[in-house]
């Protein structure tokens, strides 16, 4: 091994205690997998269903059957899975738009939603210029912190969506377990009509649940794509909110009847058949990463050993050059481009500068090992994917060499 007998013997020592913890993580894959099979199973997914189709792309049996596959599977009534939704924020604003209509309220009930979405709604100063917001259609947007009552908000009927953000974004807070977000579903449908929407990006197969919301909205290069899809989204829930954002998606009259596959769908199919298995090398990598970097006296979240209920994990780092070095030895423990140096920038959408590392197969692929952060106090990184175990761990491994050397 490259590595000193130090960083060798600080792995060891983790990989030691996560023992228990690694029989958990596989236990949770192979129940859903299960489900996935069962899926498959169900739904007689063939070999005509990797064929893709071009044009209006009617009579797409393939992308039919994929649909209801991970409606089954995420436990929803309906969902629609597309390899030409950009990425997660491009899903989430479907939904917004599907949803929402002028002199409806978006209550966002778990602080303010990942910083791409600042433009989507309206909330930055960029988003307020008459560029397509929420707020240009004149959809209101108000925020509570997580933990706050919103009681009296559900009072308003104008409140016509409850927002929900699964995992921390860059807020350094507890990711939402399923159980969590499904009381704060059950609540809102108590005492309002609004629907519910989670952002569950990160989250997927990390549990053998989902949550039970009107909609779960998520990307295919992070978990459900199985770091095999090349693009794409998901949303799923509620057959009526399905299919709001069906025309959003498309248009009205069309929404999931057409829309040509090309030759993606043995990749969407391909992934979210080994996701469950990928997740848990990513959930294995994330606990591997806590265990190191905390005995090295880094202040982790979460801890070691503690149950996740998404794949990121955060390192208070404390100083700039610390969160620059560690995201360059994950891109130089990374087997695509780990010759390349990151440095912050100005990346579009985000109010900081950011460093990202990412030697990804598929750019921006998060459910590869990756870590990112904002250059902002007290420079925290986020870390997450890991596509196999033993690559996320030689990553990690770098990281700390790259740190320990500085």
């Amino acid at each position: 091994m490259s590595f000193s007998k130090k960083i060798l013997d600080i792995a060891k020592e983790a990989e030691f205690s996560l023992r228990d913890e690694y029989d958990r993580i596989d236990e949770i894959s192979y129940i859903n997998t299960e489900k996935v099979m069962k899926a498959f199973s169900e739904f007689r997914v063939s070999k005509e269903c990797l064929l893709g189709s071009d044009g209006y792309g009617y009579d797409d049996k393939g992308r039919e059957t994929l649909d209801k596959v991970v409606a089954r599977v995420f436990n929803a009534e309906d969902a629609f899975i597309r390899h030409n939704m950009i990425n997660g924020t491009h899903a989430l604003t479907i939904a917004l738009f599907g949803i929402l209509r002028p002199g409806d309220v978006m209550l966002a009930v778990t602080g303010k939603p990942y910083d791409t979405l600042d433009e989507v709604i309206g909330i930055s100063k960029k988003g307020a210029d008459g560029s397509g917001s929420l707020r240009d259609f004149g959809i209101e947007y108000r925020q509570v912190e997580l933990g706050e009552d919103f009681s009296e908000q559900l009072k308003d009927p104008r409140v016509k969506m409850v927002y929900i953000q699964r995992s921390k974004g860059y807020v350094n807070r507890p990711t939402l377990s399923v159980e969590e977000i499904n009381k704060i579903v059950e609540f809102s449908h108590s005492r309002s009509n609004a629907y519910v929407v989670v952002d569950n990006c990160y989250g997927e197969f990390v549990d053998i649940n989902e949550p039970k919301a009107d909609l779960i909205i998520g990307s295919l290069i992070k978990n459900p794509g199985g770091g095999v899809a090349q693009s794409g989204g998901y949303i799923a829930g509620k057959k009526e909110a399905v299919e709001l954002c069906s025309y959003r998606y498309s248009c009205p009259a069309i929404g999931l009847e057409a829309g040509a596959t090309l030759d993606q769908n043995r990749l969407l199919y391909k992934g979210f058949f080994y996701a469950p298995h990928t997740v848990a090398q990513a959930v294995k990598t994330a606990h591997f990463a806590a265990a190191v970097f905390e005995a090295c006296g880094f202040d982790v979240s979460p801890k070691a050993g503690e149950k996740r209920n998404d794949i990121i994990q955060t390192l208070t780092l404390g100083e700039p050059d610390k969160l620059i070095k560690f995201c360059q030895g994950i891109q130089a423990g990374s087997p695509i481009d780990s010759y390349v140096a990151p440095v912050p920038w100005a990346m579009p959408g985000y109010s900081d500068e950011v460093i990202m590392a990412a030697g990804a197969f598929v750019q921006g692929s998060s459910i590869e090992l990756s870590a990112d952060g904002p250059m902002r106090e007290p420079y925290i990184a986020f870390m997450q994917g890991g596509l196999t175990y033993e690559s996320g761990r030689y990553g990690i491994m770098k990281a700390l060499e790259y740190i320990l050397e500085a």
